[in-house]
């Protein structure tokens, strides 16, 4: 078992916590009438090093782990209700057909480096996600739709202008991708934004130093008083930091937790779930709601352009299987595109049965033999892809290496490169060179599935051909126009309605493999409370606090 390097400070023994699964919100019947201890830092373990920390690229579960300590956000949403509250925001009106919106904001807050949180800056922000800015080489932000501009009323006072109804926008303003950053910040290039030094939020705690891709140590902002109002923790945050540490290694980073070196640490594989358990620590596994942990079919592949193929390969996938052996009840076998925890979830599992039977027979319509070898033959060509794994999602290497074996029953060959390879990233935005891709994203909104399949968003399905000009372009104009309704229809019932006409031609078109909800999973030591978590995994520190 090889060791980290960690300060080591000393531990009194603790009894057994109570697991609580479900949102994450570990509990501890034994301890819950204590009062909180204010000090000391959590030694944090991260699987991955952050990435460029702009606030719209932080769907990124290692950029996220580190924006939500230091920005806020317009809205705070209840992890448990999912309702949106007040937080920089005191109080908004969205007017009948949500194309303005106007929010009241909280006086006296400023950002960390002596600015003032007002109307002026929170426009900027929002200019900025929702138009996105070539000089900056900023996105527009996956979640403000037909955003038009921004209005400053008074020093506290600003309203949002949309082209058309935006009614996820509400829920937007409390994402991790709306964080609010000082206008110093907006003045650099995309690029520099890996240094989270050069990110100056209004959040509970501030980047102390950093070692680019090694450590970052962030310390609590001593005058901090404007948490969320519905957080149970109001003031200063009640640790005097946090230190994250980059472990990729999964064992490394449980012998350090189990060993008392490290307090909380990320990404759990689910074979370690037990052997956490068994030593009294705690785990969390919060769901993120949002489109399932899938493979994507790229239509623009000719080798996949046959419906009849995609439908094989859906029917070609043990989804229980898979679920069954590398993983734990935290994941719950996929029964449609998005999360049953997901708004406007419908239970879609008939159309995703296992059937390597109608799998064989849909490939031989198809016109694919079987050769000598084994392998779908047509026109002299094998039916064989490659794709890369996914860092970011659990387990994803084995997960994609049991589906290679899946589908290598019905004459389909699939190979699966690291995700560390260096063609990686620009082979996956070809679809000549990756026919199929895994795929996820979670956000508790109906928008989340515009976000992953919109040809000017995510782009999942690399419509428009991707990054290759040999290809003839695909582009699925009845899926867009469900996606643009979903985004701006302001009739809840009835967007309802359509993220369930989404799902259903998503799997009738075959364009995608769900195999599973994924979760963020965690562990935390005994004397780690209150730790807590937003809509969608990413955990919170401004309540936590160490006993011991």
């Amino acid at each position: 078992m090889k060791r980290i390097s960690l300060p080591r400070p000393s531990r009194r023994a603790f009894g057994l916590w109570s697991l609580a699964l479900g949102l994450g919100l570990a509990t501890a019947p034994a301890f819950a009438q204590q009062v909180p201890k204010a000090g000391g830092t959590l030694i944090y373990l991260e699987q991955q090093p952050h990435t460029v920390l702009y606030p719209p690229a932080g769907g990124f579960y290692p950029n996220g782990g580190v924006l939500n300590q230091i920005t806020d956000k317009l809205t705070w949403q209840n992890p448990e209700t999912l309702e949106i509250q007040p937080w920089i925001a005191a109080s908004w009106e969205v007017n009948a057909e949500a194309t303005e919106y106007t929010f009241h904001l909280r006086p006296g807050v400023t950002f960390s480096d002596g600015t003032p949180l007002d109307a002026a800056a929170v426009a900027a922000n929002f200019d900025a996600f929702g138009q996105g800015r070539k000089d900056k080489s900023f996105a527009v932000s996956e979640v403000v739709n037909n955003y038009d501009r921004s209005e400053v009323i008074d020093p506290l006072t600003v309203r949002f202008h949309f082209k058309a109804p935006s009614p996820g926008f509400l829920q937007g303003t409390s994402v991790i991708g709306s964080g609010l950053v000082s206008l110093s910040t907006l003045d650099r290039n995309f690029a520099e934004l890996g240094d989270a030094r050069l990110i100056i939020g209004s959040g509970p705690f501030v980047v102390e130093n950093e070692v680019p891709g090694t450590e970052l140590d962030l310390k609590a902002r001593e005058d901090y008083n404007w948490g969320p109002e519905g957080h149970p923790h109001q003031g200063r945050a009640l640790l005097d930091g946090i230190k994250y540490i980059v472990v990729s290694e999964d064992s490394v980073r449980i012998g350090a937790l189990l060993s008392r070196q490290a307090d909380f640490v990320r990404q759990i594989q689910a074979y370690d779930e037990s052997k956490l358990r068994d030593q009294g620590y705690v785990l969390y596994a919060p769901p993120t709601r949002g489109v399932n942990n899938s493979i994507s079919i790229r239509p623009d592949n000719p080798l996949v352009a046959d419906l009849r193929v995609r439908q094989a390969l859906q029917h070609a996938t043990n989804r229980e299987e898979i679920v069954k052996t590398l993983f734990s009840d935290n994941y719950p076998v996929a029964t449609s595109v998005i999360a049953s925890t997901a708004q406007g979830y419908v239970n879609l599992a008939d159309k995703l049965k296992f059937d390597p039977v109608l799998a064989d027979k849909l490939l031989t319509e198809a016109g694919w033999v079987l050769n000598a070898r084994g392998l779908r033959e047509k026109d002299g060509q094998v039916l064989e892809f490659t794709t890369y794994e996914s860092l970011p999602q659990p387990q994803n290497k084995a997960t994609l290496q049991l589906v290679a074996q899946q589908w290598a029953k019905v004459g389909v060959k699939l190979n699966v490169q690291g995700g560390d390879a260096g063609s990686r990233v620009t082979d996956s935005l070809d679809p000549l060179k990756t026919a199929v891709l895994p795929s996820m994203v979670g956000r508790a909104d109906p928008d989340v599935i515009k976000s992953q399949y919109y040809p000017t968003n995510r782009n999942a399905l690399l419509q428009t051909g991707g990054v290759s000009d040999k290809v003839e372009s695909f582009r699925d104009d009845r899926l867009n126009g469900l996606l643009e309704a979903i985004a701006a229809e302001t009739d809840a019932a009835r967007r309802i309605e359509l993220v369930g006409d989404v799902q259903n031609y998503l799997l009738d078109q075959a364009y995608t493999v769900p195999i599973f909800e994924e979760p963020q999973v965690f562990g935390g030591a005994p004397y780690v409370k209150d730790v807590a978590f937003e809509a969608v995994g990413r955990p919170s520190f401004y309540g936590t606090w160490l006993d011991r």
